[in-house]
């Protein structure tokens, strides 16, 4: 397995607006990508800002092909002017 995670800080006042396109892709990439496992959107209600995600996939290149996959790439476009930052984090499975 290969494990993602990635932090978003998104701009004030653009939480309504980001979620549902964070939601949708999530959605999306459980649906279509035979190498997507699990994808968890989650917040917290005292940093309203930030939103984390946990993704597991098959393995890197599982990973690649859902970063080229056509709504991840518009899912990206579309919020890009939403966030103020990101920081992406991935961990491959020592044991089996």
């Amino acid at each position: 397995m290969f494990a993602v995670t990635v932090r978003f800080q998104i701009k004030e006042g653009r939480q309504d607006e980001f979620l549902p396109l964070m939601i949708q892709n999530a959605q999306t990439s459980m649906q279509i990508e035979p190498g997507c496992h699990h994808f968890d959107v989650c917040t917290d209600a005292d940093r309203p800002e930030e939103v984390f995600l946990y993704e597991l996939y098959d393995d890197a290149e599982a990973f690649q092909i859902h970063l080229r996959s056509e709504h991840f790439l518009k899912f990206d476009t579309e919020v890009s002017s939403m966030v103020a930052d990101k920081t992406v984090a991935t961990y491959s499975k020592v044991t089996s």
